[in-house]
């Protein structure tokens, strides 16, 4: 480094809060779900997630939810959809 130039912090990208229809993994449940609104809880922000089958919605912290990529978003739209299939009509 020369005169005059400064040392360039580390960059680290920010991690994007999921938003309303971002399907998501849940860390500490091991779920996947759809990501449907915020929930305020005594001074802390939670978000509610559905399945994306059929099932109860429950709630997440947002900081232990992870983002699908598209291709693991495509793996648990067919896992889905062969659940589906396997359920009596």
């Amino acid at each position: 480094m020369t005169e005059g130039e400064e040392a360039e912090a580390p960059h680290t990208p920010l991690r994007a809060r999921p938003g309303p229809g971002d399907v998501v993994h849940d860390s500490v449940l091991g779920r996947v779900g759809q990501v449907l609104g915020q929930v305020a809880r005594a001074g802390s922000c939670r978000l509610l997630l559905r399945p994306l089958g059929p099932g109860p919605a429950w709630e997440a912290d947002p900081d232990l939810l992870r983002t699908l990529g598209r291709a693991e978003l495509l793996r648990a739209l067919v896992a889905e959809a062969n659940a589906r299939s396997r359920r009596p009509l």
